[in-house]
């Protein structure tokens, strides 16, 4: 049973096997012939994976950036990391997490099926985090068994239809009416960020509109202004590395001069970020025609919630600068707490980086520059708060100095944590019924109106 669980979790935590999959039955939906069928499916499969090798390309150069600062400015702490909680939730809450995934991707298709909530959740990896949290939170409330399954399946499912539609009106800003919505749980901290952009940004001018001179015009190549930012990033961290601990950064320079490794770390990082491009104009290409399939013959009108980063290429001059002030609100964020005697959480590069430059792109489709500059800058400082407000619920919980770093994952686990401490279960039964009635009133509230109308038609 173990392997059947574990194998169909691998396949449902893969969004490149999701996408595929979605893409396979809406060709065969639409009656394509079969060799469409064949390149339509591998198109978004071989898209994500390149996206996902863009962004461990990323990640990889991440970790030494995070590293350099830590020991260059003295700053020790609690870093936000989804993968580092959901690898100690695996070991002891295994077969309730992949059974939790499996519930909350069936039930998320079963909503957008019959409610109004049309959104299918593919950034599987974000739902196979959401399911960890929620095994954990609510095993640790007293949930078990079929219980524990069925709740935390339903959670997830619910949010996974409900979080997209929140702030699809901003998404299709982001887009410029593009059919996608936002799948990925630090959704509430993008919409927060274009909220804030309605309010500050009127009359500002978009990111992608700055005016650069024709000596300065090579920055328009997003790939050689983000190479440049980043070897910039790099050469602060190995200077005051070198200055508190030369050791350190000889260790993550590995026998290279630490000047030459900042330059080749930073523009390697931009080669990730242009792999992530390429891979993500892949996946579009295929998979909204696909798409048209299953939102016209199985599940009417349905929508691709699909990862933060296939929206980087909307914007890209608002990624560098999310990134930037994200993680700036970061370091605040982080001085902050200090001040107030709480837990130092150290900037996540990782976070920041996808987090705030998603940020940054909604802020911008709301409110310009300043919605950009204001709204990653707002999501930053709530990417320090949140994980240290989690970070009590998670240490209850067996988790010690370890914590989730996106928006949603904090916000969701400090609700059920001090709800299921306050309450107990009839506080999380509670929270299921609110997410219950949100799913299904639109559509009575359409059908009672519908029948209004009929009436009336016929007086």
């Amino acid at each position: 049973m173990n392997g059947i669980l574990t194998f169909l979790q691998n396949i449902l935590s893969e969004p490149a096997f999701l996408m595929g999959l979605n893409a396979f039955i809406g060709l065969v939906a639409l009656k394509t012939p079969g060799h469409k069928v064949l390149t339509g499916t591998l198109g978004p499969v071989l898209g994500y994976l390149m996206l996902a090798a863009g962004a461990g390309v990323i990640q990889a150069n991440l970790g030494p950036l995070a590293r350099l600062i830590e020991e260059g400015f003295g700053i020790t702490g609690v870093v936000p990391n989804n993968e580092a909680v959901t690898s100690v939730a695996q070991q002891i809450l295994g077969v309730e997490t992949m059974s939790i995934l499996i519930v909350g991707l069936v039930l998320n298709l079963l909503f957008a099926r019959f409610t109004r909530f049309k959104y299918i959740f593919l950034t599987g990896h974000h739902s196979f985090f959401m399911a960890c949290l929620l095994s954990a939170v609510l095993g640790a409330i007293g949930f078990k068994g079929v219980t524990l399954v069925l709740v935390g399946g339903f959670f997830l499912g619910a949010w996974s239809a409900i979080s997209p539609a929140i702030g699809q009106r901003y998404t299709l800003k982001v887009t410029d009416g593009d059919e996608i919505a936002m799948g990925h749980f630090g959704s509430l901290g993008y919409y927060l960020s274009a909220w804030i952009g309605e309010k500050v940004g009127k009359d500002s001018r978009s990111t992608e509109e700055l005016e650069i001179s024709e000596k300065w015009s090579f920055l328009r190549n997003t790939t050689i202004s983000t190479g440049i930012v980043m070897v910039a990033f790099y050469l602060v961290g190995v200077v005051a590395c070198l200055v508190r601990n030369p050791q350190a950064v000889q260790e993550l320079a590995g026998g290279k001069n630490p000047f030459i490794f900042a330059v080749i770390s930073g523009l390697t990082f931009a080669v990730g970020v242009s792999i992530v491009y390429s891979g993500v104009r892949m996946i579009l290409a295929d998979l909204i025609p696909a798409f048209q399939g299953i939102a016209t013959k199985i599940i009417p009108n349905a929508v691709p919630a699909v990862d933060c980063a296939v929206f980087f290429p909307y914007a890209p001059t608002a990624v560098i600068i999310g990134f930037a002030f994200s993680f700036l609100g970061g370091l605040i964020g982080m001085f902050i707490l200090g001040a107030i005697g709480g837990v130092l959480i150290i900037p996540g590069m990782v976070p920041h980086f996808f987090c705030g430059a998603t940020a940054g792109i909604y802020g911008n489709a709301t409110g310009g520059r300043k919605g950009a500059v204001i709204g990653s800058f707002v999501n930053g400082l709530f990417l320090a708060f949140l994980p240290a407000t989690l970070l009590p619920v998670l240490g209850q919980l067996g988790f010690a100095n370890t914590t989730f770093g996106d928006f949603d994952f904090g916000l969701f686990g400090i609700l059920l944590g001090r709800v299921g401490e306050s309450v107990g279960s009839v506080g999380i039964y509670i929270v299921a019924a609110v997410l219950a009635i949100v799913l299904i009133l639109p559509s009575i509230l359409t059908k009672s109106k519908e029948a209004l109308n009929n009436v009336a038609e016929e007086e």
